[in-house]
């Protein structure tokens, strides 16, 4: 991410979330509106920002490899994102791509810390408890079933992460449906959170934030109507803010100020 993530209640629920799928080792479905911060939240859940590349490089070890075999022990979780109309043998060799990796990972952190001995070799033990699918609306009927009998055969927690109504279709495949555990409904920003985010973003351009000021008031009233709590578009439109008040030598950010932010973005209902 290019800035500092963001620690929202929604995120923390997220956590929860996942922490008691993960716990029952059961099968989970996150759905909310696009940008409201699913992706970021189970991305961050996973450690995936910093294990991701680490693991795509797999490489010669050096010296950050202890700093991501402790991630990778924290999580014990894959992330996947599957191509549209995917492949279902494809996705599954993907899958087992990056839960070999992360397994060895925490492997390599079990023996730095003693509690294993020995090299890691085929069929030992299995770390990761976790797998977490974006963007489930692309499953196939079939990639759906290879993922439902994975679950059923080795007991990784599975979570399904879409848009609002996914949680329905599933219903089409009572299969999959009779195991669902937990049901989490992620939701855009309330109006507490959004002045906890805008205040990080103003401290970020180097401003304070008070909302009793009518001037800073305008402005959080011009973007709860323009973004209604969605995450993205937040993370969009404040660098567009920024550079409005490069380009006009402006200090103040006033509602104008982010009215011509907005216009420069393509913004739907």
């Amino acid at each position: 991410m290019s800035q500092t993530f963001i620690v929202t209640k929604e995120h923390r629920r997220f956590a929860e979330f996942a922490n008691a799928v993960r716990k029952e080792k059961t099968i989970g479905i996150c759905h909310g509106e696009a940008g409201v911060g699913k992706t970021q939240s189970a991305r961050r859940y996973a450690n995936w920002d910093a294990l991701e590349p680490y693991i795509t490089r797999w490489g010669p070890r050096g010296d950050e490899d202890a700093h991501h075999y402790a991630l990778a022990n924290r999580s014990r979780t894959v992330f996947y994102t599957p191509q549209v109309l995917p492949r279902p043998k494809e996705m599954m060799r993907d899958i087992d791509h990056w839960h070999s990796r992360v397994d060895v990972c925490v492997w390599e952190h079990q023996l730095a810390t003693g509690k294993v001995h020995g090299p890691h070799i085929g069929g030992g033990p299995v770390y990761v408890e976790l797998l977490i699918i974006d963007e489930a609306e692309r499953l196939t009927p079939v990639a759906l079933e290879m993922l439902r009998d994975r679950h059923d055969r080795t007991h990784l927690a599975l979570i399904l992460i879409g848009m609002p109504g996914i949680d329905q279709r599933f219903r089409h495949y009572p299969q999959l449906y009779s195991r669902l555990g937990f049901s989490h409904h992620y939701r855009a920003l309330g109006r507490d959170e959004l002045l906890f985010v805008l205040q990080r973003h103003w401290k970020h351009l180097g401003r304070n934030l008070d909302p009793d000021d009518f001037t800073d008031a305008q402005a959080i009233a011009a973007i709860e109507r323009i973004t209604r709590g969605n995450f993205r578009l937040l993370e969009r439109l404040f660098p567009q803010i920024n550079r409005v008040l490069k380009i006009n030598d402006l200090e103040t950010i006033t509602d104008d100020v982010i009215e011509a932010a907005a216009s420069i973005l393509i913004i739907g209902n």
